[in-house]
């Protein structure tokens, strides 16, 4: 039987996973999420809930992304990927503290692919 403190730790660290991009991990925004989602997510209820909802936002950022850097060919996008980063570093630390206590986080600007 698995305490309710790893349970939190194992969301949290779905949470944090993403954040592995910014190490130069090539979509590792998306990959870290995932591979803890499908190791824990028959196990462990509020991991499968928390890794959906951090592969939702991040497969989002992802798409935001990619729609910023066509938009750099008309200067706004620069302002935008920058906006993208920042918002994404805040929503996964956001999760990462909420979720460690026990709560449950929903990521604003995520659209819904995992439900």
């Amino acid at each position: 039987m698995t305490g309710q403190k790893e349970i939190n730790n194992w969301a949290m660290f779905c949470h944090l996973s993403a954040l592995s991009c910014y190490i130069g991990i090539p979509f590792g925004n998306i990959i870290g999420p995932l591979v803890i989602w499908l190791i824990k997510k028959d196990e462990m209820p509020f991991v499968s809930e928390q890794g959906k909802e951090a592969l939702n936002f991040q497969i989002s950022m992802t798409i935001y992304a990619i729609i910023s850097a066509f938009l750099m060919f008309v200067i706004v996008g620069f302002f935008l990927l920058f906006a993208i980063v920042i918002i994404n570093l805040i929503f996964v630390i956001l999760a990462a503290v909420k979720v460690s206590k026990g709560e449950s986080y929903k990521y604003p600007l995520a659209i819904r692919f995992l439900k």
